[in-house]
């Protein structure tokens, strides 16, 4: 993500170490409204648990619901913006953690490496926002809409509250299979492989395949389109809406389709085959989704180079977005400086740390509660990762975060991963340097 100008609640949880529940299958169906602004329908996830002991529960993460929570109650009241209903292969609890996080007990205990499957009717309903899930005019964004399940690791389950600044996601490389029902006037860009077909009389359904992705987004308006191959083999599918200016237009689409083919050199193939590049003139900033970016466009571009390197940087390579966020946006800002040949040899001189507690490594909890300072994820992040290159030399760094990237690909780095790949590559003793660079 680009940006425009309490702790996880505790349950009864498997005894492992290992991410579960793991290889997670989506299969959803829904139908949208005459202007993309409700969608309604079934989906079914199928798990399996990957822990040594028994799996009794999942939770649904409701990330729609984290900025208006669990909506206003009277009779002039709103619902949530994404409701769970009609729950099957297990039973629901109330939505906890501010209507984001609904906990269904399993029919019966799943054991190790067995698989099981829940589903339910879900409820979308776009908020009047322009967000990364809300609209801008005629166009919707549908950005963490879709439930998803929540990770369990050696820390417990991961019931994090939402962040606006920044993100509070983490999900395991999961399968996708998604059909849209709209009016056929709307186009909609979506994570994965899309084809559209016709439906009813005046509607079309638009079908997307995505595998080993962290979640799906979508959006839908009466875009305007265009469709190019990238030299890599990688399809690049634009949509704009027509106020967008038509130079900022043009500059995204060339410098999107060069970064993911300098990017799937610099780290590894981009393996979805396809991207989509979603450009409103007013959208804030930019955020990233497998395979779909969003993207505020002026004449003078947008933030594309930096969403297409999350791409990598929390897409292909995973993290806890809400525990050790600058895993993917000091990586993804790396990026983006290496893309435009910015000079970063005295960035770290400009660098200000506002106190001791101030650490790059510190938790979305921290830089939610110090918003000013959450600006040093981008910039001494990046700084911190020239430094390094600086340190190794240009060639080894590149190794560095080729190999790593193919270490942890459809994985989950940490800060202690990174930390010891980088220690691997030298001779020279780094703990000066993470002491200096704060990187705990």
């Amino acid at each position: 993500m680009t940006q425009s100008g309490t702790g996880s609640e505790a349950r009864t949880a498997p005894s492992t170490q290992s991410a579960t529940p793991d290889r997670p299958r989506y299969d959803v169906t829904l139908r949208g409204n005459a202007d993309g602004s409700r969608w309604t329908g079934r989906q079914r996830v199928s798990f399996r648990n990957a822990s040594t002991g028994p799996l009794r529960e999942v939770y649904l993460r409701l990330w729609g619901n984290g900025v208006d929570k669990c909506g206003t109650t009277g009779t002039t009241g709103t619902p949530p913006a994404v409701r769970v209903s009609k729950v099957r292969g297990g039973t629901a609890s109330r939505p906890t953690v501010n209507c984001t996080a609904l906990r269904i007990a399993l029919a019966k205990p799943l054991a190790h490496g067995e698989r099981a499957s829940v589903s339910f009717d879900v409820s979308i309903t776009v908020p009047e926002r322009n967000d990364r899930f809300g609209r801008e005019g005629a166009f919707r964004f549908l950005g963490n809409a879709l439930p998803v399940l929540a990770v369990h690791d050696a820390k417990g389950w991961h019931l994090d509250p939402y962040v606006s600044t920044g993100e509070s996601f983490y999900a395991l490389a999961s399968d996708f299979r998604v059909a849209l029902d709209h009016p056929s006037n709307l186009k909609i860009p979506a994570t994965g492989r899309t084809s559209t077909h016709p439906g009813r009389p005046g509607r079309s359904v638009t079908v997307s395949v995505a595998r080993r992705v962290r979640d799906f987004a979508w959006a839908a308006g009466p875009f305007r389109t265009a469709v190019e191959t990238t030299p890599g083999g990688v399809r690049v599918k634009s949509y704009w809406a027509p106020e967008t200016s038509a130079t900022g237009v043009n500059l995204t689409r060339k410098d999107g389709a060069a970064a993911v083919d300098r990017f799937g050199k610099e780290f590894g193939r981009y393996p979805y085959g396809e991207i989509d590049l979603v450009m409103t003139s007013e959208f804030g900033g930019g955020m990233e989704y497998p395979g779909l970016v969003l993207l505020g466009t002026t004449e003078e571009g947008s933030a594309v180079v930096h969403e297409v390197a999350h791409q990598w940087w929390y897409g292909i390579v995973g993290n806890d977005e809400y525990g050790a966020p600058w895993l993917d946006e000091s990586f993804a800002q790396y990026a983006n400086a290496r893309f435009y040949g910015w000079d970063t040899r005295d960035c770290w001189s400009e660098v200000d740390w506002p106190s001791d507690r101030t650490a790059l490594t510190n938790s979305m909890a921290y830089w939610a509660a110090h918003r000013g300072e959450y600006h040093l994820v981008y910039t001494a992040g990046s700084c911190a990762l020239a430094d390094l290159e600086r340190s190794l030399g240009a060639d080894t760094m590149a190794r560095l975060l080729k190999r790593y990237a193919h270490g942890h690909w459809y994985g989950v780095s940490t800060t202690a991963a990174f930390k010891k790949a980088a220690q691997s590559v030298t001779d020279e003793d780094l703990s000066p340097f993470w002491k200096r660079h704060r990187i705990r």
